[in-house]
């Protein structure tokens, strides 16, 4: 199956494509500097050090749908995510995860099961989709970390494939 191509744009501004990175296992995560679940910022870092040369990307979506809690501007969100965790992952303009306004991204993303079979809207900040190269979805929620053994596998299992057809 291949995942369809999006419209996205940078936090910087720029627009880009899903395509860009259509060839490497990515987790697209809706993230916020405010949240409970915020320090998970360290772990997904972690991975993209790990993981980036081998094929494997981070795409964070900055979110301010669950309580407020990512208020600041690009700048500020930039600055905290670069100063506090060392973020160096590619993060994208302020994104609508549900309601009326939800990014077509995540119209197609909600629609893959979580762990206990439930699909639909996303629940809180920090929620990780795994897309394999083949276009391949896995749905983990906010409490699930993101260096946890079964995301791994799947980075993994991802990313050595990649290099079986290379």
């Amino acid at each position: 199956m291949t995942f369809p191509n999006f419209d996205l744009t940078t936090i910087a501004g720029e627009s880009t494509t899903l395509s860009e990175v259509s060839d490497r296992v990515t987790m697209v995560v809706n993230v916020a500097s405010k949240c409970g679940f915020t320090p998970q910022y360290e772990a997904l870092q972690e991975l993209q050090n790990t993981y980036q040369k081998r094929g494997f990307t981070v795409l964070g979506f900055p979110c301010n749908l669950f309580m407020m809690q990512e208020p600041g501007g690009a700048e500020q969100i930039v600055e905290f995510c670069s100063a506090t965790y060392g973020v160096d992952f590619p993060l994208f303009e302020k994104t609508h995860v549900n309601g009326r306004a939800q990014h077509p991204l995540y119209a197609e993303l909600v629609k893959t099961p979580d762990a206990s079979g439930k699909a639909g809207r996303v629940k809180w900040n920090f929620e990780k989709f795994v897309i394999g190269p083949d276009g391949d979805v896995h749905r983990f929620r906010s409490r699930t970390a993101p260096d946890d053994p079964a995301i791994i596998a799947l980075i993994e299992e991802g990313v050595n494939a990649k290099l079986e057809v290379a």
